[in-house]
């Protein structure tokens, strides 16, 4: 089973995007820095990248659920601002 469970800060401006020809209509993509200093890109499809856009700023910290694809990127499952 792929899942992880992160906590970090967003550390990139929040990119949002739409993709044609695919099942998944719309992208968001940022960047997470983790307490021990790493840096994780993330991204999120369709209504999880719409709530990603519309109310998550750089600079705020969120709890993640997703997975990691092939390229060592998050796929964002579920996620909080705390």
């Amino acid at each position: 089973m792929n899942e992880c469970f992160l906590i970090g800060k967003i550390v990139s401006k929040i990119e949002f995007d739409f993709i044609i020809y695919d099942k998944n209509i719309s992208i968001v993509r940022f960047e997470l820095k983790l307490k021990n200093k790493s840096i994780i890109n993330t991204k999120s499809y369709n209504e999880i990248a719409d709530k990603c856009y519309k109310t998550l700023k750089k600079g705020d910290t969120v709890f993640i659920q997703g997975k990691i694809d092939s390229k060592t990127e998050i796929e964002i499952k579920e996620i909080e601002k705390i």
